[in-house]
C-alpha cells in the first residue's frame, strides 16, 4: 500500500512521531531540500505520511553510521534510478522483515545483496562492498542485513577458504570490512533508554569478535546500556568489572574448543559471585554436549533467538545451571599432560617436524593441538577433540602435504604421550588410537 502524499501533519505531530529535533529538521530542509513540506494558508509547515517516512529513513541511515549528507545522497540516488527506498522499506517491514522472517521475495533480494557483497570482498573492492551494504541497509532493517549479508556472507567465504576457493587474505579482508561496519553501527546508536547494563565480550584467547559485536549492537538497539569489551577478556578480572558497572547480565562468546574452556572458567567465577551469565558461539553449535559444561544460559545458535532469550534473562534472575564434575582420572591426566607437554612436543618436533615444518608453522600446529588437548581435559571429555582432526586435514590440504602425514603425526603423538606421561596417558592414548583406526 502506497504511503500518502497528502500534507496533513503539522510540525508538532512530525516531531512527536519521529523524535527529530526541530532545528535539525529545519537544517535538513534548508541544506538538502529533504523533506519538502507544503505550507498552510497561515504559512505553517504541513507534512505528508511520505515526508514522515523520509525523516525516519534518514535517521535510520545515521544510526547505520552514515552522515546526513551521505544519507541524502543515497536517497536521491535511489530516486534517480527509479526506486523509492521509502516505499521499498515500508513494503519490506509490512512483509515482516523486522522479525527476520521475511517472505521468499525478500529473501531473494537479500541473497542478491549477499552475493554482491561476497564478490566485492573476493575482488578486494572496498567501494563496491560499501555500496552494496549502503543499498541493503536502505531497504532492510539493520538486524536483517547484519545476519543475512554480513554473518552468512562471512560463513560462505570461510567455507570457500576451507575448500581452497578463497585465500586467507580474502577472508581477512571481508572480516575487516564487516567489523568496521559493525563498529560504526554500534557507535552511532542512540543513548540507552533502559536501566539494564549488559556486558558483552570474548573469553581469554578468543579473538573472533563478529558475533559478540553483532549481539552487542542488537541489544543496544533495544535500548539497553551495553558495555562491549571485545576480544580476549581475562577471566580473573571480569568479576571486578561487572561489580563496578553493576551489570545485569554478562554475555561471552567462544568459537573454539580452547576458548570454550576459558569461557567455562570465567562463567564459573561469575556464577560463584551470583552474576548472571549467558553464552554462545560456533563451538557450541558443533558440539552441543559442551553446553552442559558451562555454568550459564545458552543463547542458541541464532542471533534472532538469542535476543529473545536475553530479554527473558533481563526480566528475571535465573540460577546458573549445574555442570557435571570432572572425574579424578581427567584431573590426573590434565595435570600430567601440562607438566610433560614440553617433552611431548620436543619428541614430535624431532620425529615429524622436519616433514611438516617446510610448508607449515609446525610450532603453531603443536601449540594448537596441545591447547585443545588441555581444553578437552578441563571440560571432561576427550571426544571434544574429534573436530581437531578436521582442522589438521584442512591444514594438510592447504599446504599441499600428503594425507599420510596426518597418520604419522597422530602415531608419533601417541608414542610421545605413552613415553612421557607414564601411567597417566590412558585417556588420551585411547582417543589417539581411535583416530588412527578411523584412518586405516
Amino acid at each position: 500500500m502506497a504511503l500518502s502524499m497528502n500534507p496533513v501533519y503539522n510540525l508538532k505531530a512530525v516531531l512527536k512521531e519521529t523524535g527529530i529535533k526541530p532545528d535539525v529538521l529545519r537544517a535538513w530542509e534548508r541544506r538538502y531540500g529533504v523533506p519538502l513540506p507544503q505550507r498552510s494558508a497561515g504559512g505553517h509547515r504541513l507534512y505528508s505520511e511520505h515526508d514522515i517516512e523520509i525523516i525516519k529513513w534518514l535517521l535510520a541511515r545515521q544510526e547505520d553510521g552514515l552522515s546526513i549528507s551521505h544519507a541524502v545522497e543515497m536517497w536521491k540516488d535511489h530516486l534517480a534510478k527509479g526506486t523509492d527506498p521509502i516505499e521499498a522499506h515500508h513494503e519490506t517491514a509490512q512483509a515482516g522483515a523486522s522479525t527476520l522472517q521475511s517472505s521468499a521475495m525478500v529473501l531473494t533480494g537479500i541473497d542478491d545483496f549477499r552475493t554482491q557483497w561476497i564478490n566485492g570482498c573476493l575482488a578486494f573492492n572496498e567501494s563496491a562492498v560499501e555500496q552494496v551494504l549502503n543499498q541493503a541497509f536502505a531497504i532492510y532493517p539493520v538486524e536483517f542485513v547484519c545476519t543475512e549479508v554480513l554473518q552468512r556472507g562471512l560463513v560462505e567465504i570461510g567455507w570457500m577458504w576451507y575448500q581452497n576457493r578463497a585465500s586467507v587474505q580474502q577472508e581477512h579482508f571481508a572480516s575487516a570490512l564487516a567489523l568496521r561496519r559493525m563498529d560504526a553501527l554500534l557507535l552511532s546508536c542512540a543513548a540507552p533508554t533502559r536501566p539494564e547494563t549488559v556486558i558483552v565480550g570474548c573469553p581469554a584467547d578468543e579473538w573472533h569478535v563478529l558475533i559478540p559485536l553483532m549481539l552487542a549492537l542488537f541489544i543496544r538497539r533495544r535500548g539497553c546500556n551495553v558495555i562491549y569489551l571485545g576480544a580476549n577478556v581475562p577471566s580473573d578480572q571480569i568479576v571486578g568489572t561487572v561489580s563496578a558497572v553493576k551489570a545485569s547480565l554478562v554475555i561471552l562468546a567462544a568459537q573454539q574448543l580452547r576458548t570454550a574452556a576459558n569461557l567455562q572458567q570465567a562463567a564459573g567465577l561469575l556464577a560463584s559471585n551470583n552474576i548472571q551469565v549467558a553464552f554462545g558461539g560456533r563451538i557450541f553449535a558443533s558440539n552441543p554436549d559442551l553446553v552442559a559444561r558451562i555454568p550459564g544460559h545458552y543463547l542458541g545458535s541464532r542471533l534472532d533467538g538469542a535476543i529473545h532469550l536475553v530479554e527473558g534473562l533481563l526480566s528475571s534472575q535465573l540460577p546458573a545451571p549445574r555442570v557435571p564434575a570432572v572425574s579424578a582420572d581427567y584431573e590426573r591426566c590434565l595435570k600430567t599432560y601440562i607438566a610433560r607437554r614440553p617433552f611431548v612436543e620436543a619428541t614430535l618436533t624431532s620425529e615429524v617436524g622436519s616433514a611438516m615444518s617446510e610448508t607449515t608453522d609446525f610450532p603453531e600446529t603443536n601449540k594448537h593441538m596441545g591447547d585443545n588437548i588441555i581444553a578437552a581435559l578441563r571440560l571432561g571429555n576427550v571426544g571434544y577433540l574429534d573436530g581437531e582432526i578436521d582442522w589438521l586435514k584442512t591444514l594438510l590440504v592447504s599446504y599441499n602435504l600428503p594425507e599420510n602425514l596426518l597418520k604419522d603425526y597422530l602415531h608419533t603423538y601417541l608414542g610421545a604421550i605413552n613415553q612421557h606421561m607414564n601411567g597417566s596417558a590412558a585417556l588420551l592414548a585411547g582417543w589417539f588410537e581411535q583416530q588412527l583406526l578411523a584412518l586405516e
